[in-house]
């Protein structure tokens, strides 16, 4: 009888625990296995344990890929991760906005440069260590991309903008476990990363100075600006409206003789605009550059459950289609009012377990913004 041998599959090694249990896996299944380690950032100062941009990060997913007796090769996207997800990063905050560069580079860099170089390899597939599922709906004949078995590790909301190519093919290997079984099954085999800690969520702001950071690379100065009250009323002056974002209290350098968060930011006027607590409170949220999984569009409204961060619960709301300004986007309207609705960040929509697609969170396009007169 003859074996069939499983096709072949990159698999996106960062040097951690869960990518290396994803090749290994893999390996044990039957694919051709093949690990890629992408070096999208140039490691400067300290390396940070666990950092998936640092040398270190790239010896220990050699090093697996020779315990597991794969090939592994480093690929250089550092230019296409610097116009993709750095350049994003920092004009975002020029906007108002906060952005989450671990979203661009899962669109971009993760499984859309690495998708293509993969198939250019002649692999059918590309894994990574997500902890989420791709499924196929057998009627609609649509991919689907379901919550992971690991409620707590469950990364489908940082998943949401993967396209029907991209998930037809995309492996989770992870999907049917929990992170600790992860742990436990990396130190059974040996591969030297079962304790590895976890690692940082943007790697090439290591010292978390984001604002430093942005401020280094725009070609344009940061201007001092007013605080002003949900009136307009001017309160005092912020060094640069790059250094809040939306519920933040702390850090205003400022007093107020009484608690005040950030509720808006307007960049046109280089307002910050702050508010008492009741003030972050919003029901309604606006979404643009939308990605659609397990329908092919939104034309009536829907129920759903949405998230308006990574480590949400999620809440009920009703999405309704709609043109904003000149581009297709949904209005979100949540059961109960929900905190710090911050524009940049992604709100991702859920029917029980799967993904129905999700879109980038901005401000009022009709201009009613907290504190525009």
């Amino acid at each position: 009888m003859t074996q069939t041998t499983k096709p072949k599959v990159v698999v996106g090694m960062s040097g951690g625990v869960d990518s290396s249990m994803a090749a290994a896996l893999l390996k044990e299944e039957g694919y051709d296995v093949i690990g890629v380690t992408m070096q999208i950032w140039e490691a400067t100062g300290p390396e940070v344990e666990g950092g998936c941009c640092s040398n270190s990060a790239i010896d220990d997913a050699r090093r697996v890929a020779f315990i597991l007796g794969i090939p592994h090769y480093v690929m250089n996207f550092r230019s296409y991760f610097k116009e993709t997800v750095v350049d994003y990063f920092t004009q975002s905050y020029l906007y108002g906005e906060t952005p989450n560069p671990c979203l661009a580079c899962n669109k971009h860099v993760k499984f859309g440069e690495m998708l293509r170089k993969a198939r250019g390899l002649g692999a059918e597939f590309i894994a990574t260590g997500h902890y989420a599922q791709v499924l196929r709906d057998p009627n609609s004949e649509r991919f689907l991309l379901s919550n992971s078995a690991d409620a707590r590790k469950d990364q489908t909301y940082a998943l949401y903008m993967l396209t029907q190519e991209q998930l037809e093919h995309t492996l989770f290997p992870l999907a049917e476990y929990q992170k600790e079984h992860v742990r436990e099954m990396a130190r059974e085999r040996g591969l030297g990363v079962g304790d590895k800690p976890e690692s940082q969520e943007i790697c090439f702001v290591p010292d978390d100075d984001y604002a430093t950071f942005v401020r280094q690379r725009l070609e344009v100065p940061i201007k001092p600006g007013d605080f002003v009250d949900l009136a307009g009323k001017k309160l005092g002056r912020h060094e640069g409206i790059i250094n809040f974002t939306i519920g933040q209290r702390k850090g205003l350098g400022v007093t107020f003789g009484k608690p005040m968060f950030v509720v808006g930011l307007n960049p046109e006027r280089n307002e910050v605009v702050l508010g008492e607590d009741r003030d972050v409170y919003t029901d309604t949220l606006w979404a643009i550059d939308l990605n659609w999984i397990s329908i092919p569009d939104l034309t009536e409204p829907l129920k759903v459950k949405a998230k308006i961060r990574y480590n949400s619960t999620g809440a009920p709301a009703t999405i309704f289609p709609g043109e904003i300004g000149s581009c297709y986007g949904v209005m979100v309207r949540f059961d109960e009012p929900q905190r710090a609705v911050t524009p940049g960040q992604a709100v991702v929509f859920y029917q029980g377990n799967l993904v129905v697609g999700g879109g980038k969170i901005i401000s009022d396009p009709r201009g009613r913004d907290r504190g525009s007169k």
